[in-house]
């Protein structure tokens, strides 16, 4: 695979295509100055990324539809240079609400349309005003969904012109066969966004989307910060890596740019993010060396299978838990069915 700051991106199965190389633009918004991500998404496009990583639940897509629109205006690029994925947010799986959660993403990027939509988890949240709803004790308040009802209406949207491609995020295998083999299925999901990188590698995950087209997306691809609110911080820093940093003083490279480089070369779409203008010139200098077979597997090697994002990890969980008990209360039902007299 010839990649280039220039020309990295790959096909998607519906025969559009991402780069492999985007920024993440989540910030908090209780503690993220006000157009920060106005200006590093501008610092971004003019470095060379042509992918950005967004969400309603951002709350900052109205600054970067800004900074699209005002480097298209500038003449830096065009609107099909960019690649812009959005997210479908919990509150919004019922298929009534789904057309009208990716109007919000468009009104406030004032464009068109976007790239690249995609069901951010395959759970429900209770609709309404509140992102995450909780109840009187402090726990979410869950809602039923139906993934395949949800999936039609995303489909209904890419019909309408509103999305050019449909992907999912936090899928395992079992939540992706439930869609691939929807009876009717006229879109297939072309990507899922997951967590991955050299702790983390997804082998399993990986060689299942290989085989169906589907192209991982990894967040946070050089670990994330040590913050204990939503950070596994059991798992060890990734980029303190010995092997890492090793291989990374051969190339003169940080342990930073060898993990982006080394999901880059298995195909992983990655997706770090960063409001630093430092690390965001950093992030991008991957193209200008390459790992060898050797170093692959020596990389490869170092999965500990443990996630590092602590609230999609206990999400995830919580949803597994859900499945299982309703499995258990139906197995009753039946076993009771049976020996009624």
């Amino acid at each position: 695979m010839n990649l280039t700051a220039q020309s990295h991106s790959i096909p998607l199965s519906d025969g559009n295509r991402i780069p492999l190389l985007g920024l993440g633009t989540y910030g908090d918004p209780r503690t993220t100055p006000k157009d920060t991500a106005l200006e590093c998404v501008k610092l971004a496009i003019d470095v060379g990324y042509r992918h950005f990583d967004g969400a309603l639940v951002y709350f900052n897509e109205h600054e970067v539809g800004q900074a699209i629109r005002e480097k298209i205006a500038d003449g830096t690029v065009k609107r099909e240079d960019i690649f812009y994925c959005g997210k479908l947010w919990n509150t919004f799986h019922p298929p009534e609400l789904v057309r009208p959660a990716l109007e919000r993403t468009l009104k406030a990027l004032k464009l068109d349309y976007v790239d690249l939509y995609i069901v951010e988890l395959p759970m429900a949240f209770k609709p309404g005003n509140e992102f995450y709803p909780k109840d009187q004790h402090g726990k979410y308040i869950y809602h039923h969904t139906d993934l395949c009802a949800t999936w039609e209406a995303l489909e209904h949207c890419k019909d309408a012109g509103l999305v050019k491609s449909l992907g999912v995020s936090n899928f395992n295998r079992r939540q992706l066969e439930l869609l691939l083999n929807k009876p009717g299925l006229k879109h297939k999901p072309v990507s899922n966004q997951v967590e991955c990188h050299p702790y983390f590698t997804q082998p399993k995950l990986l060689e299942y989307c290989r085989q169906h087209d589907i192209v991982i997306v990894g967040y946070c691809p050089i670990g994330s910060s040590r913050d204990a609110s939503w950070v596994n911080v059991k798992c060890p820093p990734l980029l303190e890596d010995e092997l890492l940093v090793s291989i990374g003083k051969k190339y003169n490279k940080s342990s930073a740019q060898v993990a982006l480089r080394f999901n880059v070369q298995r195909g992983v779409v990655v997706i770090p993010k960063s409001f630093s203008p430092e690390r965001i010139t950093h992030n991008f200098q991957i193209f200008d060396f390459s790992l060898t077979e050797e170093e692959m597997k020596a990389i490869e090697s170092l999965n500990k299978n443990i996630r590092k994002n602590r609230i999609k990890s206990e999400l995830k969980l919580k949803l597994y838990l859900n499945v299982k008990v309703t499995v258990y209360i139906i197995m009753i039902c039946v076993v009771m069915f049976f020996l009624r007299d």
